[in-house]
């Protein structure tokens, strides 16, 4: 799986702020990759079969990456896939007349997991939903083990790619210029 990240130039050597605002001198740009269907199709293959048998009838993720992932991981399993929005109230909602029954069975899918907030905020708005979360699946963990949902949890791979908070980063007391992501 690796190989389909080094390929297409997804993993940046830096110095990053990530979503979460912590930092890191390893990125990984998932766009890279989910640019080519070839390649984003053998990472969603890993998730669609590592998820299946959460047996779910529908396939949600965050936007943005989100958005590709649920739709083709529907399309693996013959499910629909649909994507929640940032809310102005905060948090995510499913919007554009996105619903779910009450108790349909939710495959939740996003490409990086760090802090798992896109996640947790995806979870919450399948909850208000009225949907039951069945299961998590992300194209990379770099949580290095510390996530838990509370339902099955399926990676496509890991990578170990340190993270810290500001006050904490080296790059920062050397100086190194920051990119923020």
């Amino acid at each position: 799986m690796i190989a389909a990240f080094e390929q297409t130039g997804a993993i940046l050597n830096g110095h990053f702020q990530l979503n979460s605002g912590r930092h890191s001198d390893r990125y990984l740009e998932k766009f890279n990759l989910l640019q080519w269907p070839e390649q984003t199709e053998v990472v969603c293959k890993s998730m669609a079969a590592g998820s299946a048998g959460t047996n779910p009838q529908t396939i949600a993720g965050p936007t943005t990456g989100g958005i590709l992932l649920a739709y083709e991981i529907g399309r693996q399993l013959g499910k629909r896939g649909i994507f929640a929005e940032r809310a102005e109230a905060g948090g995510r909602a499913f919007q554009r007349d996105f619903h779910l029954d009450p108790g349909e069975r939710v495959l939740v899918v996003d490409d990086v997991l760090t802090s798992g907030a896109s996640i947790r905020d995806t979870i919450d708005a399948v909850k208000a939903a009225g949907g039951v979360v069945v299961g998590v699946s992300v194209m990379v963990d770099r949580s290095q083990g510390r996530a838990n949902f509370d339902v099955p949890f399926f990676a496509a791979t890991e990578i170990e790619m340190p993270s810290y908070e500001p006050a904490e980063c080296a790059l920062c007391k050397q100086g190194v210029p920051l990119e923020v992501r």
